[in-house]
């Protein structure tokens, strides 16, 4: 049987107007599977477990497949980004991956080249992610998994629209649900992107998070929370709340994919 692994750097870091409470109450899947690790002992469990861990103040690391083997050594605890889930699901033999957005290539100083897309020609497991961020070079990013031989697919449309914005108008290769298969294992990049008509137009908003994200880097803090909590302050908690429920339709989609 098929089986995959959520992320935890968003629900740790990214979902600023959203409580615990809420993410306990609208989180409708019985299963563990949220994974994140906590003193180098990799944990998979239900929200309900996970949401102890989020109010722990030691929850300041994102992990991702070039650090876990280190923070496994070193006993570190933290969130698991897109491609520290799939480093584990290699570990633990899960197929796929599940996170909402992606990170690609672009200025963010501690990656210019995000280990997302190093992970999929690497790692012998799938992701399913809405697709690469708006703060990245969303064209630059699907041209270095094209050239390196990574399938993409965008699951029931045929353009990339952006992330949560209408950002870019980028032709993909299209598949439908029913025919997806992770017999590929790695090499393999499934996009359920939001709907255009949830996503947001105004890209001066882009603009001035992106910048208050540099800033917040500058500063030594990550790029990404920082850029998601400047979203959810621009947006009235909007950002927040269609990144969760996108996150939910990613996990539903992947039971479906693994017949579970």
């Amino acid at each position: 049987m098929r089986s995959f692994l959520v992320e935890s750097a968003l629900l740790s870091h990214g979902l600023a107007s959203i409580s615990n409470e809420e993410l306990l109450g609208s989180w409708p899947f019985p299963q563990k599977n949220i994974v994140w690790l906590d003193h180098g002992e990799i944990v998979i469990g239900h929200m309900v477990d996970f949401l102890k861990f989020r109010l722990r103040k030691d929850n300041i690391y994102r992990i991702d497949y070039q650090f876990l083997s280190r923070a496994i050594k070193e006993h570190i605890s933290g969130a698991l980004t897109a491609s520290g889930t799939m480093a584990v699901c290699e570990k633990l033999g899960f197929d796929l991956a599940v996170t909402c957005g992606m990170g690609g290539i672009g200025d963010i100083e501690a990656e210019k080249l995000c280990p997302d897309l190093p992970a999929l020609l690497e790692l012998p497991v799938a992701l399913l992610t809405c697709g690469p961020k708006d703060v990245v070079d969303i064209a630059a990013s699907f041209d270095w998994l094209s050239k390196r031989g990574v399938t993409v697919y965008l699951i029931g449309q045929d353009c990339y629209s952006g992330y949560i914005f209408n950002s870019v108008n980028l032709p993909l290769v299209t598949i439908r649900t029913e025919q997806v298969s992770l017999d590929q294992k790695g090499g393999l990049l499934l996009i359920n992107q939001i709907p255009g008509e949830k996503k947001l137009d105004d890209l001066s908003l882009l603009k001035t998070a992106m910048a208050v994200a540099k800033k917040a880097e500058a500063e030594g803090q990550h790029y990404h929370p920082a850029a998601n909590a400047e979203f959810d302050r621009l947006t009235g908690g909007y950002s927040s709340y269609l990144q969760f429920e996108a996150l939910k339709n990613n996990v539903r989609l992947a039971a479906e994919i693994c017949n579970l």
